[in-house]
Parts: structure tokens; C-alpha cells; sequence
């Protein structure tokens, strides 16, 4: 899936190198992306800057990670924040908890791995959304909701429509895209216009 643009993250990390290769990498992916080396100047520029993920070194001269997102935790308790480090520990792990961190990341990383990451933490947060998934997941939805309404089994709608089973059951679960034949036969056994399977969406 690709990435949204208005998506902004914030990279900070002393080494120059680390930076540049993790902005190549996410903005090939579509993020807009900024990296700042000196981690005493992030709290203003967090300020000026709506951000919606923040990428965060927690060994850095100067101001250390932790530190750091506890600053930033008293100008932003939302922005979501991942940690990356070469020495990790328990210590640091819990800390970085402690603050709400969304992920933490050890270095050198598989960028295939951290670019899931990334996606996964913005996915909780509700700033990526997939419309098929969400229209899949509505359909779903409503489709096992009538059914129970109308008190009837999967097996019983599945002789209804001529579906089998184990389908009905993934398309309730939004773990199978039904074709629109399939979804007209389904709405046809529940006695349901095609349309009010697809609800509010």
C-alpha cells in the first residue's frame, strides 16, 4: 500500500549517514520525511512542525533519547515515536515504555522489517488506512449482523445462497474480498438491497 504524503516524520539521530539513508528509504516508500542531527533543537522544531511520527536515536551526545522524548512528551503526549539503537537493553526498552514509545527498533536494521514498522505504528494510530481493507471490513460487518438479526446460521445462509461455508465465514471476517454476484446473492438471501450490505461507506 502506498503512503500518503500529508504523512510527516521527523528522523533524529546524530550520524549524518543514518539519516540520510532512512529519509532515501522512507520518502522512496512517500512519507515526507526531515532529519535533524542535534537533538536539543527537536522540542522547537516539533513545535513548529505538525509531525506525525518521530523516529528517535537513544544514543546521541548532547541529549540522549530518553531524555529527549520526555521533553517532547510535554509539548506532544500523541505523536507517535519509535526508538532505534545500537546497544539495546532492558533498561531502555522499559523506559522507552514507560513514555509511550510505539516501537523500538534495534540497529542495523532490515529496512524491508522497519518499513513494516512504520506502517503498523501509523496504522494504529489511524493515519493509514486502506479503503478496500475498511470497505471489506464494513461489508463483513453488516453481512453477519443482519444474518443474526435474522437469525440464521453460515449454514443456513450458506444453502440460501449457494456460498459455501468456509466463504461466508471469510467474508464476515474481511479475510476474503467477495465478488459482487456472490455479495448480490448473499443480500438476496437476507432479504437486504445490495447497497445496505455496503452501509454507511
Amino acid at each position: 500500500m502506498a503512503a500518503p504524503s500529508h504523512i510527516r516524520i521527523l528522523i533524529i539521530d546524530d550520524d549524518q549517514d543514518i539519516c540520510e539513508y532512512m529519509k532515501t528509504m522512507l520518502e522512496a516508500t512517500g512519507y515526507g520525511v526531515d532529519t535533524l542531527q542535534d537533538p536539543t533543537q527537536a522540542v522547537d522544531q516539533i513545535r513548529d512542525t505538525e509531525y506525525h511520527l518521530l523516529i528517535v536515536d537513544l544514543m546521541m551526545p548532547r541529549l540522549d533519547g530518553i531524555e529527549l522524548i520526555q521533553r517532547i512528551r510535554k509539548v506532544d503526549s500523541d505523536v507517535a515515536v519509535v526508538v532505534f539503537t545500537g546497544y539495546p537493553s532492558v533498561e531502555t526498552a522499559v523506559d522507552a515504555l514507560k513514555l509511550n514509545v510505539s516501537d523500538y527498533v534495534r540497529k542495523p536494521f532490515d529496512h524491508e522489517e522497519f518499513r513494516e514498522t512504520i506502517v503498523e505504528v501509523l496504522r494504529k494510530k489511524g493515519l493509514l488506512r486502506d479503503p478496500e481493507e475498511e470497505l471489506h471490513r464494513a461489508i463483513g460487518a453488516n453481512i453477519r449482523r443482519i444474518r443474526k438479526e435474522r437469525d440464521l446460521t453460515l449454514k443456513q445462509l450458506a444453502r440460501r445462497t449457494g456460498l459455501s461455508v468456509s466463504l461466508l465465514s471469510q467474508i464476515e471476517r474481511a479475510e476474503s474480498s467477495a465478488s459482487v454476484s456472490s455479495l448480490y446473492k448473499i443480500a438476496v438471501a437476507l432479504g437486504e438491497k445490495l447497497t445496505v450490505l455496503f452501509g454507511d461507506f
